[in-house]
């Protein structure tokens, strides 16, 4: 009985006793000991996880700023007050964060563009209609309305008005969820000091794009002509600003026939294009009558 029973189960305690040990051994001598200001910095940040940061989440970040040395203003939906956190936990100077915008290079609602190509009954979204011959919208490269970039957007600060997508900026973080959620590329992220935008991405030639939307880039390179800083460029038939060299001085907004280039937040006013003077009617020669 007593070597039926008792002496397996005092092995198998033995056994159990002694992986233990090992067990306990092995995590004391190959034990990583973490940063606890990760832990920190991670609880700093959103957890929106967009990656905005270049990094693929809130707590890959972290590490790269504890671990790296990465700088500690790459956190959009945070901004200046996620930095100043993350820069007193590192017991370093807070870093300058400049707050970014998403922005819709498409202004081609329901009253610019022209008729649709044919009626999408697919799944309701813009992914799928793009599989669909680009798209059933008259222009290949305009905004297809279903809200893709509604849906990710964890502010609430998209929206769908007259079938093109808009930014509430009192509400964008500039997380680029939305930017990323686009299958046409038409949503990007940039510096809110940044006033004004070319709200076209159309490619096709004048002709074409101006057949699709009224409100379309015809690639007339006007915009060029009066900018003085060499800050606009016509390529593709498509302008493109370099904000590097902009002023948001709006002499391009001005000057654009189509209204693509347009104020971003309404800093910069832009005035109805000048009309030609009136020649005044020439004056009726006076006839006499003789008496």
């Amino acid at each position: 009985m007593f070597t039926t029973y008792i002496v397996p189960a005092l092995v198998f305690a033995a056994i159990g006793l002694l992986a233990g040990v090992l067990l306990t051994v092995c995590s004391k001598v190959f034990e990583v000991k973490t940063d606890e200001r990760i832990d920190k910095i991670n609880e700093a940040l959103p957890q929106i996880n967009c990656g905005s940061c270049g990094y693929s989440g809130c707590t890959a970040y972290a590490e790269a700023v504890v671990r790296h040395g990465v700088a500690t203003n790459l956190c959009n939906p945070g901004g200046k007050e996620t930095s100043a956190k993350i820069a007193e936990l590192l017991g370093v100077a807070a870093m300058e964060t400049v707050p970014k915008i998403a922005v819709v290079r498409c202004s081609g609602d329901c009253n610019a563009r022209s008729a649709d190509k044919f009626e999408f009954d697919g799944i309701q979204s813009c992914k799928a209609a793009k599989r669909f011959y680009n798209g059933h919208s008259a222009c290949a490269y305009g905004c297809l309305g279903y809200g893709d970039c509604v849906t990710v957007c964890a502010h609430d600060a998209v929206s769908i008005v007259d079938g093109v997508a808009k930014i509430d900026r009192s509400k964008c973080s500039g997380c680029g969820l939305c930017a990323k959620a686009c299958p046409n590329q038409l949503i990007v992220v940039h510096d809110i000091t940044n006033h004004v935008d070319v709200l076209c991405s159309s490619q096709d030639i004048g002709k074409n794009t101006r057949a699709a939307c009224k409100n379309g880039c015809i690639g007339c390179k006007k915009c060029e002509k009066v900018c003085e800083f060499g800050a606009i460029t016509v390529e593709n038939n498509l302008a493109h600003i370099d904000y590097s060299k902009c002023t948001s001085c709006g002499k391009c907004a001005e000057g654009c026939p189509t209204h693509a280039i347009q104020s971003c937040d309404g800093v910069i006013t832009v005035k109805p294009a000048a009309q030609k003077p009136t020649a005044p009617a020439a004056a009726k020669p006076e006839t006499k009558t003789e008496k």
